[in-house]
This record gives structure tokens, C-alpha cells and sequence, in this order.
């Protein structure tokens, strides 16, 4: 095959950038600005016109629609009676899974369930000033909608990670969609994951549809109230466009992992780091050293290991446009554009010195501390969700967890005796920006105080 040999070697070495190149840094913000792009369509672009459209037609015409557009995109034919997943197939599919894969996400659940338990504000007193006048109020959001991508490999994790959370918070509906992908309808697994943890909605629809769906509702699948989960440019082009009329995660595009490793690090475990993440075509793989023989064993380890994986030509793809391996003069400037990319995972692998870089980090999704914390710990096991901030989102958004399914509700309470302490000051305010209803409103009472 054409990716293999020699030319592997000349495709993949233009991922080396030492730093004392000239021209290091543009290729840098390149790469970055490739990331931040690659998440969701231009508005104005051809296929951001057809996400547009597509909304438009669901929104407008409904169930006909996403039928419609079902057809044409997944070529699966489907009634809108069809779109939800019978019960008896949920119980039929978790009937079917294999036992030991079963005690697996059985533990995968609970490792999550507990982790998210831990982190939720939402069962803690309600504002440590309440009964002075003023304290917060958690609600759980009533009603959320999850993406799964469509994939010929069942994607569990995904539901784990995103319903769990939901869960803990206490959302009561959870709506799963997916595009029938498999044989017509959804991985069994999914189905049979689906019936686990107790989900009974799930619709067999995918796409800019689902998105619409979920976001304006149709006479079978009422609207949710937020939507989570991954997919595609697509999908998190229609996420975009429909936040305010329900709320959203956030925007992810490739997955990201950025390695930061010295010479204590194992060149294969990091080669190995980097597929894991450039594999989801599209995914990025960085390395950020300190040393040019590490990162040149990185790039040998990187060649010789690609050319085994089943998807390596796609994978080869992905590491010429969206990875690099650079040396920096020192692990501090490392670290310094690191806080700059804002990673969706950043591992550390730098020896004894890493617990003490993971305290300089500022911005990333997750950190993963050390040669035995790969990023797959995390996307399957250790309990944080692995549903997170891509294209530099770390700079303002967090992982997924159980608080972004909870509202807060402000709590104002004043008596009589209160008010009258703080009347004059806000008349003052209130004229001040000559509104005086406002101030008025104060001085309606302040007769009877």
C-alpha cells in the first residue's frame, strides 16, 4: 500500500518542528487555527447553507421531514412510528450483551456514578448566606437530549459519560438519538447500555434532524431542554445554531490529546498516546519536549507503530494535518504553549517533575499525571467525563459533569426591618440611572416601615 515504507517516513517526518526553525511559531498558530476551525462549518459555506436548510425543514414540517432526511443521509427507510426503539428491543439488546463486557460497564457506571456524586454542588446547603436575605436554589433540568455518533463500533462510553452525569443531577427525562447505522437501526450495545441505566427514549435518528428534533420537537419526539454528546461537523454546526433555543454543551471538534514529556517518558507509550487520540479521524496528537533525540524517537515509534493499526491510512491523514511533535529550548516553554493551546486532554509524562507541571496548567479539559494515566483511563474508567472541550475551549469551558445539568435560582428575601436599613441607598442607585418606577417601588414601602 502506498502508506507504507519509505514513504511513510518522508509523510510523517513534516511533523517535526524544532523549535530554533524559523518558521516554528507560524506553523504552531496554523495548527491551532486548523483545530479551532475544524469543529463546525463556516455560517456562509455551502454546507453551512444546507445546516441552515435542514433546521428549517424540521422545524417547519416535522416528523415528515426527519423521515425525509433520514432516507437521504442514512438510507434507511423509516416511518416516524420507527423512529423510537421499542422497549422489548432495549431489554432484548441488554439480554444479549456479553456477560463479562456487561461487569465491565456495570463498574464503568459506578466508578462515574461516584466520582460525579462527589463533585455535585446541587445536594450542598443552599448558599452558606441564606437567612441573611439572599441564597441560591438548584433545579435538575427536566429534560435532556444526548448525541451518539453513529459508528460500525458501538459507542458506550459516550452514553456513559454523558447520561451518568445527567443522573446524579437528577434529570428525570433523558432522550438518547443515534443514526441507524447499524443494520437499519443502533448498536445493540448502545441499545442493550441504553436499557441499563434505565433510558427507555431512544430514537434511531441522527444528524442535523436529530439536533432540530430535540431543539423544537416534533409530534413524536417532544423538544429537551439542553443537548449533549459529540458528533460530527454537522452535528455540532446544527449544536450552534440552535443554542438559546435549548442549551448545549459546548462546541467539539477533533479530539485533542497534547503530550508534554521529557526524556524520562517511554518514546513507544507516547507514540502509542498519540494514535489512541489521532485514530477518531479527525483527531490531533501533540508532543511538546524538551529534547530533539526524544522526539525523534517519538517520530521512529510513531512509523513503525501506525502501519499496524486497521484504519492507518486515515490515521496517517490525521497526524500530517492536526499533530506535531515539537522541541522547545525548555519544558517551561512547554508549558507555556500548552496553557496556549487549551488541549482537550493533556498528558504529562515528564517523570518525577509532573505533578508539579500539572500545577502550572491552566487550561485543558483534563490532565493526566504521569506514564500510566493514558487518556483511555479516562475516556472509559476512572470516573471524570470524558465529554470536553476541544479547539481551545479549555480557556472558558469545563468537562461535562453532573452541575451542567442544574440550574440556579437566585433567592432574595428581605423583611421589614431589612429593607428599611438599605431603602435610601437603593433610591439613590435607582435615580441615579433615572429610573424612577424603580426607586419609587422602594419608596412605596418605606411609609409602612
Amino acid at each position: 500500500m502506498l502508506w507504507k515504507g519509505t514513504i511513510v517516513s518522508q509523510e510523517l517526518d513534516q511533523i517535526l518542528i524544532l523549535w530554533s526553525q524559523a518558521d516554528s511559531s507560524d506553523k504552531m498558530q496554523e495548527l491551532r487555527t486548523a483545530l479551532m476551525g475544524a469543529a463546525m462549518f463556516e455560517p456562509y459555506s455551502e454546507n453551512g447553507k444546507l445546516v441552515i436548510d435542514i433546521i428549517s425543514e424540521v422545524a417547519i414540517r416535522g416528523d415528515k421531514a426527519v423521515a425525509e432526511l433520514t432516507e437521504r443521509f442514512d438510507r434507511v427507510k423509516l416511518t416516524p412510528r420507527q423512529f423510537k426503539v421499542p422497549r422489548k428491543d432495549l431489554a432484548r439488546a441488554h439480554r444479549e450483551i456479553d456477560k463479562e463486557l456487561l461487569a465491565s460497564i456495570r463498574q464503568a457506571i459506578t466508578n462515574v456514578r461516584k466520582y460525579q456524586s462527589e463533585i455535585f454542588i446541587g445536594n450542598k446547603p443552599r448558599g452558606g448566606v441564606w437567612g441573611t436575605g439572599t441564597g441560591i436554589k438548584y433545579t435538575p433540568i427536566k429534560r435532556v437530549g444526548i448525541c451518539v455518533p453513529g459508528a460500525s463500533a458501538p459507542l458506550a462510553s459516550c452514553v456513559i459519560m454523558t447520561a451518568v452525569p445527567a443522573q446524579v443531577a437528577g434529570v428525570k427525562e433523558i432522550v438518547v438519538v443515534s443514526p441507524p447505522r447499524y443494520n437499519g437501526s443502533i448498536h445493540p450495545t448502545i441499545l442493550g447500555l441504553c436499557h441499563e441505566l434505565g433510558i427507555a427514549e431512544v430514537y434511531r435518528i441522527g444528524g442535523v434532524q436529530a439536533v432540530t428534533t430535540l431543539a423544537c420537537g416534533t409530534k413524536t419526539i417532544p423538544k429537551v431542554d439542553k443537548i449533549v454528546g459529540p458528533g460530527n461537523q454537522w452535528v455540532q454546526t446544527a449544536k450552534k445554531m440552535v443554542s438559546g433555543v435549548v442549551g448545549i454543551d459546548f462546541i467539539a471538534g477533533p479530539s485533542e490529546v497534547l503530550i508534554i514529556a521529557n526524556d524520562k517518558a517511554k518514546p513507544a507509550w507516547v507514540a502509542a498516546d498519540m494514535l489512541s487520540q489521532a485514530e477518531h479521524v479527525p483527531g490531533s496528537a501533540v508532543v511538546f519536549t524538551d529534547s530533539q533525540k526524544f522526539a525523534k524517537s517519538v517520530l521512529v515509534e510513531l512509523k513503525r507503530q501506525v502501519v499496524q493499526l486497521s484504519r492507518a491510512k486515515e490515521t496517517i491523514d490525521c497526524l500530517k494535518k492536526f499533530s506535531k511533535i515539537v522541541v522547545f529550548k525548555s519544558i517551561d516553554e512547554s508549558i507555556r504553549w500548552a496553557n496556549y493551546f487549551a488541549a482537550e486532554h493533556l498528558q504529562i509524562q515528564c517523570g518525577e517533575q509532573s505533578k508539579a507541571i500539572a500545577e502550572r496548567i491552566e487550561n485543558a479539559g483534563a490532565i493526566f499525571i504521569g506514564d500510566y494515566s493514558p487518556v483511555a483511563v479516562g475516556d472509559y474508567w476512572a470516573g471524570p467525563s470524558h465529554t470536553l472541550p476541544t479547539g481551545t475551549g479549555a480557556r472558558f469551558s469545563s468537562a461535562l459533569s453532573a452541575n451542567d445539568f442544574i440550574k440556579s435560582t437566585s433567592i432574595i428575601e428581605y423583611d421589614k426591618e431589612k429593607l428599611a436599613a438599605s431603602a435610601d441607598d437603593i433610591i439613590r442607585l435607582a435615580e441615579a440611572e433615572g429610573l424612577d418606577a424603580h426607586a419609587k417601588s422602594i419608596k412605596i414601602r418605606q411609609v409602612h416601615i
